[in-house]
């Protein structure tokens, strides 16, 4: 195994992971402070916190903190509004105008969402990094870049026709990892233990289609810094072993789980985290390393990650080789050998392309259940396919991983289990949670549509997207808003559940409904 591999590592740990001074996060500045702030829920929303900007340098907040917060009156919210800056919602102020159709208010909400270099707030201690370009924020309490919504959102940017904010975002991301070795959930200090799900190469791959083959070039060492880091430590692994983000299956195949490299409450949603470890069976530091590696997944939270398929307490994530990310990273593999391609080093491409080949044989013998006839996680400690099925089942379909039988099966479980009155619900299971039904997304909506297009399925496919559309359209003419999720159940009523209340904007929401809407050749 070791020989078979050696030029892999080589590679690897010739590109190296950047190293970095890491950026002080808010907990790490305000100490007992941050930790007040939060438990006592001095903002309903502890993501509030986080985002706000220090009027002055930590060690004098702190120091006038621990002279004022003991003396009789003292009012922790009085405090917090003197020493900092809250942080600001912008599309709150915005109005659409419904008569104008759904198309221009998509358009207008572009420039609602854009945020300029010079717009970002640079106060030394605050948790946003500036980003070099402009960039689109999904909208509400997301006020900063997130990695894997901005696909979604560059996919109605070029129906737009916006090529220029399209490479804007593809140079920031190229920026981030350039800067820190991979690309964090979001342009903040607090998200720097921890990526998403790595759709970077879908980015390049989708501004090659705009502006020519010789962009696989440009952003060729991104991608490969990219990779080094979803591969970190597998030079050492042993079969049945994990480390990071990558697993060493009994076989000897390398495949990959989502991972957090802190194992502490997350800083924004830090009293939440508290709160739940104490209902869960697991160390604090286990329960936490979960609950931020299905961060990382973007699937937070779901029964998905679930031992029991139903409470929050059980959360093994870390134990899952995860189907979609596992396709994702196939696509990286792919999309480097055609950077090797494109610039004619074809040593290089054959290696790219060969571990692309050895990942797709292993996700089909460990994520394909011959006998429930289903793609799954697999769950690598217990040696078993996860019976908890999601839309990110379809991840092999979008990617073209699975062969007919396999299509076919995933058409039918879909076609009986999963189409509701208004597209396809994420999972099956009702917890509460907001990555289960009966809620859909606009990206898992995306995915199995073109993943089922992709095996000629295009009737089954087509009442997904028109049953989306339509919800989307709905719920615009009685909000003018476009949302965050739906439920697709229930197309009466709001999409709910999750730590916090349903966001409008929304970024990848305004992205898939163009395009699917232009694809379907659909008015207003």
């Amino acid at each position: 195994m070791k020989q078979k591999y050696a030029w892999f590592y080589a590679i690897v740990l010739f590109i190296g992971h950047t190293s970095f001074a890491q950026l002080a996060s808010p907990r790490a500045l305000f100490q007992d402070l941050f930790i007040d702030v939060q438990m006592q829920q001095v903002f309903p929303d502890g993501k509030t916190f986080v985002d706000c900007v220090p009027r002055y340098a930590p060690d004098s907040i702190l120091k006038a903190y621990h002279a004022q917060k003991n003396k009789p009156g003292f009012d922790l919210k009085q405090f917090v509004d003197a020493y900092f800056r809250l942080p600001q919602n912008n599309t709150t102020a915005y109005h659409s105008n419904i008569q104008a159709g759904i198309r221009q208010h998509i358009h207008e909400l572009w420039k609602v969402l854009t945020r300029l270099p010079g717009q970002q707030d640079t106060a030394r201690y605050g948790s946003l990094i500036p980003l070099p370009y402009r960039y689109i924020v999904p909208g509400g309490r997301f006020r900063e870049v997130y990695y894997w919504d901005s696909y979604f959102t560059m996919l109605g940017l070029q129906q737009s026709g916006d090529t220029a904010l399209i490479e804007d975002m593809v140079k920031n991301f190229a920026y981030l990892i350039n800067r820190f070795g991979f690309v964090p959930n979001g342009n903040r200090t607090y998200y720097l233990t921890r990526s998403q799900p790595p759709y970077f190469s879908l980015m390049v791959d989708l501004l090659a289609g705009l502006k020519g083959d010789y962009v696989y070039a440009i952003y060729q060492q991104p991608l490969l810094k990219e990779y080094a880091y979803w591969m970190k430590g597998a030079e050492a692994l042993h079969p049945g072993e994990a480390v990071h983000n990558v697993v060493m299956l009994a076989d000897s195949s390398l495949l990959n789980r989502y991972w957090d490299e802190s194992n502490q409450p997350r800083e924004e949603s830090y009293r939440a985290d508290v709160l739940a470890a104490r209902q869960s069976q697991q160390p604090d530091t286990l329960f936490y390393r979960n609950i931020r590696a299905a961060a990382e997944s973007g699937m937070d939270f779901s029964s998905r990650w679930f031992a029991d398929n139903q409470h929050l307490g059980t959360i093994i994530t870390t134990d899952l080789v995860a189907v979609d990310l596992n396709c994702l990273l196939y696509h990286l593999e792919k999309t480097i050998a055609k950077s090797y391609a494109v610039t004619g080093n074809y040593l290089q491409q054959k290696q790219y392309e060969h571990l692309a080949e050895a990942r797709k044989k292993a996700l089909l013998q460990y994520c394909w259940d011959a006998h429930q006839q289903v793609f799954t996680d697999y769950d690598y400690v217990r040696r078993q396919y996860s019976p908890r099925i999601s839309l990110a089942s379809m991840y092999p379909l979008f990617f073209h991983l699975a062969d007919s039988a396999q299509a076919a099966a995933m058409a039918k479980l879909i076609s009986a289990r999963y189409l509701q009155p208004g597209g396809a619900v994420t999972t099956l299971q009702q917890t509460g949670q907001q990555w289960d039904a009966p809620n859909g997304w606009a990206p898992l909506e995306y995915i199995t549509i073109q993943g089922l297009r992709g095996y000629h399925y295009d009737s089954l496919a087509r009442q997904i997207a028109l049953r989306w559309i339509q919800l989307n359209k709905q719920v615009f003419i009685h909000t003018g808003k476009l949302m965050e999720k739906y439920d697709v159940m229930h197309i009466q009523k709001k999409a709910g559940g999750g730590e916090y209340p349903t966001q409008d904007g929304f970024g990848w929401t305004n992205g898939v409904l163009l395009k699917l809407m232009n694809e379907y050749q659909l008015k207003d």
